[in-house]
């Protein structure tokens, strides 16, 4: 009689483990590994996936077809900059469309500096993606001695150092540089080697946009790498680029570090976004003293006429270095002084307001608009050929370097609409500099690797069910520079965390993603 009870027991158990809450039927599944395409399908229960094969037993509450689309992880970027657009845009609708259920923040050194208050406030509000944040170097320096410039006392240094470990504990995955900022800037090498030590002490990784990357790229290349080394700590170098027309193909002298430092044993990767043009501050194009201790200070400088030409003359001595006769290269993207200037380039802005053709009179305009406040620019100066000879570099992921987009709200980069429909596009599709296999293993199992987040980046049982089902060969970026606001196309489905969140190619409002703490153990 016990045995016959044992039997309906395990028959019983049987059936259980045969009804999912989603059922993903006959797709082309991309595992992330890098490996090939395998007809199958996949049971979801719980928000993990359970089960992975044919499946022809399995009921589920709902059943997606995926005939004739890829099935695969669901996309991670690890370079973005979300803080301030949660609230105003909880369903982040730019990276669902595009595919990404993961991001990691915090990136170039800004992030907020309580993690644990910054998670409990994600935790509370909800979002439509999962998210990751490092500690910002720059907001930490800032928490400690404001944006001055000089080296820090050995108790700024020590309250710096606690900060970054207490972040750590609180669950972030490793700390960020922004050396190209204010006020990391200021900073020396042997600063940020001591606060890398604090987040290597929890097993963090050492993301920096590093201080130059154009002119001495190979110098901030070296010490990026030298900052790993010091703190024996794993390196990420964001948006791996060459910036200036004068640097054009001198990926042949960048990569080559990146290959050797490998080779020697230190784990170091990169990212990049597809495109060639970056997009910053007004900022980074005057010097950096000018920049110090706010925009009272900055406003006081630029008021006398000695420093106002200093700063003119640093800016046509750059230009100059560019080969470029105006500045037509920066194209406005928010500016909140004068709505009409977004999407004019700075020559155009200058023409705008009656100045002659001269580059002197757009520095002066420049000029004008860092004393009302400065802007967020794009910048094109980038060659196509070192874009895709990077891209084909293995260690290498993709990253939008973009916050939530607020539709219609400036005339931002559209990398931040349509990074990752643009590589599977553009340079799988059309242009085949990389395979598809490749692209989604960059996309998922790289930086889930590379950050430490566990049971994500694969198709796996037991996994998170974060996956993507997309047509490899509709899946398009619609963004453009003068039309930046426009979603991706092709993403069918998107599942965060097992709740379907794009369905039938419309996003539902779903808004099942996490925190994701790095583990200390």
């Amino acid at each position: 009689m016990r045995s016959i009870f044992l039997l309906m027991v395990v028959f019983s158990s049987s059936l259980q483990a045969q009804q999912a809450d989603i059922l993903i039927k006959n797709g082309k599944i991309l595992d992330g590994t890098g490996n090939s395409w395998v007809y199958g399908d996949i049971a979801v229960q719980g928000g993990k996936i359970v089960a992975i094969g044919k499946l022809a037993k399995w009921t589920a509450t709902k059943t997606i077809d995926a005939s004739g689309l890829i099935v695969a992880p669901g996309f991670i970027d690890v370079h973005t900059h979300i803080e301030g657009e949660e609230k105003r845009q909880p369903t982040a609708d730019n990276f669902i469309y595009d595919g990404v259920t993961t991001v990691v923040t915090g990136n170039c050194g800004g992030s907020n500096v309580n993690i644990a208050k910054y998670f409990m406030m994600l935790d509370s509000l909800k979002l439509s993606i999962n998210v990751a944040t490092l500690i910002g170097h720059n907001d930490v320096r800032k928490a400690a001695m404001g944006s001055a410039n000089r080296d820090p006392s050995e108790e700024e240094m020590k309250k710096m150092e606690s900060i970054v470990e207490q972040a750590m504990k609180d669950g972030a995955v490793g700390l960020s540089t922004g050396l190209i900022y204010i006020p990391g800037t200021y900073s020396k090498t042997e600063e940020v080697v001591r606060l890398a030590k604090a987040a290597s002490k929890y097993n963090g990784v050492y993301a920096s946009h590093m201080r130059d990357e154009g002119d001495s790229v190979t110098n901030a290349i070296e010490e990026a790498l030298h900052i790993g080394r010091e703190a024996k700590m794993p390196v990420e170098i964001s948006h791996f680029k060459l910036s200036g027309q004068q640097n054009w193909g001198r990926s042949k002298e960048t990569i080559p570090m990146i290959i050797k430092a490998r080779q020697e044993g230190l784990d170091v990767t990169i990212d990049q976004y597809p495109y060639t043009a970056s997009s910053t501050s007004l900022s980074t194009l005057i010097p950096d003293w000018v920049l110090a201790d706010g925009q009272d200070s900055i406003k006081a400088r630029l008021a006398r006429p000695e420093i106002r030409k200093q700063v003119s003359e640093y800016m046509l001595k750059k230009l100059k270095r560019r080969k470029l006769k105006n500045f037509s290269y920066p194209v406005v993207a928010s500016f909140r002084s004068d709505s009409s200037y977004n999407g004019k380039s700075i020559e155009e802005v200058n023409l705008l307001k009656g100045r002659k053709h001269k580059a002197r009179e757009e520095a002066e305009t420049i000029i004008e608009m860092m004393e009302q406040g400065g802007a967020g620019m794009v910048f094109h100066g980038m060659g196509d050929a070192d874009v895709k000879a990077i891209m084909q570099y293995p260690f290498n992921m993709f990253a939008s370097d973009a916050s939530i987009r607020v539709y219609g709200s400036g005339n931002p980069h559209p990398r931040g609409y349509g990074t990752n429909a643009r590589v599977l596009s553009k340079y799988v599709r059309d242009e085949k500099v990389i395979s598809l296999e490749e692209a989604v293993r960059r996309m998922t199992s790289l930086p889930a690797q590379k950050f430490q987040l566990q049971g994500r980046g694969l198709l796996r049982e037991g996994f998170a069910a974060d996956i993507v089902i997309f047509d490899a060969d509709k899946v398009q970026d619609q963004s453009t520079y003068d039309k930046p606001h426009q979603y991706t196309t092709g993403f069918k489905y998107v599942l965060v965390n097992g709740q379907v969140t794009v369905d039938d190619s419309k996003h539902n409002g779903t808004r099942a993603g996490l925190t994701l703490r790095l583990k200390n153990n």
